[in-house]
């Protein structure tokens, strides 16, 4: 997530581990070893492949949502739309848990997630006689007229209470078309990372054995824990914070749709989800299994901070922009529980990745 100018509910979670008495006799080195190719093909293919093509399929959704709400204003299509992006936006916080490769590379991220809004220009350009096309949305200069945020301005309204027939022809001209540049967008991501694409999915895969991105497995390793770390801290030293310490609702990230709070939540379940190797019923083998089979207090401490992390944002009980005017205690208690996750990441899980995975 860029951001302009500066840059799930918490169900139970369980803990589980494997020590080095698991291998019932067998050479601990050994297991390890195949351990660390096993991971990162199962972050490729069961996390990171399977949420971009979620985040495809929810793109379309979306697109089709505002495309029958162009057609026909009525309220009823306008929540089918304004559910739409939420649930897509459920997604694409989770996969923001391993912002690396094609997402940042080709900037995907900031084509379609910029914020916060430029009302000024937004304003301008609807009352403009410029064309609102998909090419005249792809060309825009300024990013945080593209993506997420103006889709969600024009379908809740500055003031959360937006109605189907307060919104103009031309707004909805400009969301069908700026919902089809996300649904581009996404299929970029996607093929980027697709076998039949740009099969980046194979170069992490393919680490210190080929892959043309990562010539040793402790570079793919070490740019995974990075993604953590810095998911941990855009959300907990930027997202929530900058708001936060201004006393500011205009500049929280998802303002019109009260939806802050719960993007903060994903971003950290997906980084999660990339630490155990789950999303949306795949699961595979993940770095809590290689953290446990050396370090097995280390796993327990990773993950027991993730879950105090995720289940904190349980007591911000309104909307994001609201608490950090009413809520003040809560917020901040849940961006220290956040930037402690971050410090055990950042100063123990990184060096046991450079010290465990030397090839």
């Amino acid at each position: 997530m860029k951001k302009l100018s500066i840059l799930l509910a918490a169900g139970s979670l369980t803990l589980f581990a494997c020590s080095k008495d698991d291998n019932n006799g067998g050479n601990p080195n050994e297991d390890f070893n195949t351990m660390k190719t096993t991971v990162l093909v199962d972050f490729a293919t069961k996390t990171g492949l399977p949420g971009y093509s979620n985040l495809k399929d929810k793109a379309t959704t979306l697109n089709n949502a505002i495309t029958a709400l162009n057609s026909s204003a009525t309220d009823a299509n306008l929540t089918a739309a304004q559910a739409a992006w939420r649930d897509m936006r459920s997604t694409w916080e989770q996969c923001e848990g391993y912002l690396f490769g094609p997402v940042e590379d080709d900037n995907y991220d900031p084509n379609m997630d910029t914020w916060p809004v430029d009302y000024v220009q937004m304003d301008s350009l609807l009352a403009s006689s410029n064309a609102l096309q998909l090419t005249d949305i792809e060309n825009l200069s300024t990013l945080s007229l593209r993506g997420y945020h103006p889709i969600e301005y024009v379908l809740w309204g500055k003031d959360g209470k937006r109605t189907a027939a307060s919104i103009t022809a031309r707004q909805k001209q400009y969301i069908t078309s700026l919902s089809l540049d996300l649904k581009n967008i996404c299929t970029a991501l996607y093929t980027s990372w697709a076998p039949e694409g740009g099969n980046y999915a194979s170069k992490v895969q393919t680490a210190g054995s080929g892959s043309t991105v990562f010539a040793k497995k402790q570079e793919a390793y070490i740019a995974i824990v990075d993604g953590l770390i810095g998911i941990c801290d855009e959300v907990g030293s930027g997202k929530m914070k900058e708001p936060f310490d201004a006393q500011d609702p205009q500049i929280v990230e998802s303002p019109f749709s009260g939806n802050s709070a719960i993007d903060f939540k994903n971003n950290i379940t997906g980084a999660y989800n990339v630490y155990t190797c789950k999303f949306l019923g795949n699961e595979g083998t993940g770095l809590n299994k290689l953290v446990a089979m050396k370090n097995i207090s280390l796993d327990n401490e990773i993950q027991q901070k993730f879950q105090a992390a995720i289940a904190s944002f349980n007591s911000i009980t309104v909307p994001y922009e609201q608490a950090i005017l009413t809520q003040k205690v809560q917020c901040q208690n849940t961006m220290n529980a956040i930037n402690d996750l971050k410090a055990t990441l950042e100063e123990k899980l990184k060096p046991f990745i450079i010290t465990n995975i030397t090839d």
